[in-house]
């Protein structure tokens, strides 16, 4: 809760989907201050599930611009009512849910740089938008907008070259592509497109905050190695796009000081600094201190990597994004949706419903399985995109069931095989100073994570994230004022509390994967032949 004389601190942001957070994070890295406003529970009048509206095609989801405004005007009074001291706010930073984008009418500039300390956002913001519900991340409904923008640039390779990703239809670019053909009037009067990120920052700001790289890197509109807009994908998407986007800017920026409203209306010091605001997904890898050759993995319901990247290979599967805490590296991001789920039902299946018997199965095998690998998609898989179960012994032969001990570990290494292989893909190699943080249910397993430093033959350790998304944007708020002095992100977050260690690599554990590595990625490509064979 906040103390009455808060200590000299910096914020951090969250705009998501469902709520907005805040923390408040002191000089020695310790959060002493949270809140936040949930749009179901706390602004029932805009009648969202899950902070969205889902439009009538089940495709087309999207956000009310004003629920946010809303939202930050709330969690502000509720931050003045507490006593929290603003004055002692050095920097502030935040993340937004990526993908969203939010339409800035013509003549939104002038009422953004003139706001009175007297009225709330919302009364003044309301009719700066030339669209109220703007889409998100949950929107599907830009099929033929990302086949557009591929054949554009010559194929959904080469613009994952350009930007990272092949089209996806949540990327905001062929969501203004969307908007342009199908709202042309609403195009023309909008004068400013920002990211939720970049939006956020410019309620803060005063004044439209620029894209930051990383956040921008989510649009299959930069170009992630020169950082600017790729030309051939603009033009492919909408005219004058370059103009209403602004210049990109890096992530560590100090983009302004805090609007003066903020100054008179809660008391913020004129000297606070407003860093770049980036996207969710970013902002993670920096609540969660990844250096480079490091790799998060969440064990959720569906499965995620975030690695960081020197050298990236950006392919048809996953993402690569530029790095949010050092501009001239990367980061990568991998979705596994069976994740969790599917580690339930094998438990379920061969485990008597018991995690007990689960980890004994575990540790009654031997790494490698003997040779056993099994593939577990009861749905269709993301990375590769793949359904079914598909066990195969140690010569290569398909087999219809393994003894459920096997059953157990073979699910186990395919899962972190399969992440290992498709990090390699995009470029990831593991390093001898690498390690992996591990958050998510699975990471309470032991023997899960021992299976994990075994396949990728490095230590993992366990942290605690639940927030990592807003306490990284806190962190990027001191290293926004240190970039400056070209200090090192690691550098200013060294005094953050440390990762647990929980499993090294066994004995022997490189020499077994190292062989079953190239295997697993060989039958992968056979089942994925065979089943486009069936289709075709």
């Amino acid at each position: 809760m906040a103390k009455r004389s808060a200590p000299r601190c910096c914020l951090g942001w969250d705009f998501s989907t469902q709520q907005v957070k805040v923390v408040a994070v002191d000089a020695e890295l310790n959060v002493f201050y949270e809140d936040s406003v949930n749009f179901d529970r706390d602004l029932p009048e805009f009648g969202t599930q899950g902070g969205v509206h889902v439009h009538q095609d089940g495709l087309t989801v999207t956000s009310p611009v004003l629920m946010w405004v809303q939202a930050l005007d709330s969690i502000l009074e509720k931050m003045k009512t507490s006593g929290f001291d603003f004055s002692r706010v050095l920097a502030l930073s935040g993340a937004g849910q990526q993908h969203g984008s939010i339409y800035w009418k013509a003549g939104a500039s002038r009422v953004l740089t003139s706001l009175s300390p007297d009225l709330p956002l919302r009364e003044q913001l309301q009719a700066c938008f030339s669209i109220s519900d703007c889409p998100v991340w949950m929107d599907s409904s830009t099929t033929a907008q990302c086949r557009q923008l591929e054949a554009a640039v010559g194929g959904a390779q080469a613009l994952s070259g350009l930007t990272g990703s092949r089209a996806y239809e949540r990327f905001t670019g062929n969501q203004i592509a969307k908007i342009y053909q199908q709202n042309p009037e609403a195009y023309s009067r909008t004068e400013r497109i920002s990211l939720v990120s970049s939006f956020a920052a410019s309620l803060f700001l005063g004044s439209y905050c620029p894209i930051d790289y990383s956040d921008g890197s989510g649009m299959n509109l930069l170009h992630i190695q020169d950082k600017v807009w790729s030309q051939a994908c603009l033009r492919a998407c909408a005219p004058h796009l370059e103009e209403k986007l602004g210049p990109p800017v890096p992530s560590c920026s100090v983009v302004g000081a805090v609007s003066s409203y903020y100054v008179q209306r809660y008391g913020f010091s004129p000297e606070c600094k407003v860093v770049a605001f980036t996207g969710d997904n970013p902002a993670s890898l920096a609540g969660m201190r990844l250096e480079e050759g490091d790799i998060a993995v969440s064990l959720g319901t569906s499965d995620t990597l975030f690695l960081w990247l020197q050298q990236p290979t950006p392919a048809l599967e996953g993402h690569v994004f530029c790095n949010p805490v050092d501009p001239q590296h990367y980061m990568a991001l991998l979705c596994f949706k069976n994740g969790s789920l599917m580690r339930e039902k094998i438990r379920d299946e061969s485990a008597s419903c018991s995690w007990s018997e689960f980890s004994k199965a575990l540790q009654s095998t031997e790494m490698g399985n003997c040779g056993n690998l099994g593939f577990y998609f009861d749905v269709m898989e993301i990375t590769p995109e793949m359904i079914g179960r598909h066990r195969f012994s140690a010569e290569n032969r398909e087999v219809s069931v393994f003894p459920k001990d096997v059953e157990v570990r073979a699910l186990i290494e395919g899962q972190f095989l399969a992440k290992r292989i498709h990090a390699e893909g995009l470029g990831y190699r593991v390093m001898p100073r690498t390690k992996i943080l591990a958050t998510g249910g699975a990471s309470h397993n032991r023997d899960i994570l021992q299976v994990l430093a075994d396949v990728f033959g490095a230590p993992v350790y366990v942290t605690d994230t639940a927030n990592s998304a807003c306490v990284g944007s806190a962190y990027r708020a001191f290293h926004g004022l240190a970039a400056g002095t070209d200090v090192p992100f690691s550098e200013v977050v060294k005094l953050a509390p440390s990762p647990r260690l929980a499993a090294t690599p066994s004995p022997g554990a490189s020499q077994v994967y190292a062989a079953l590595l190239p295997r697993y990625a060989q039958l992968e490509q056979r089942i994925l032949s065979q089943s486009r064979g069936l289709l075709e």
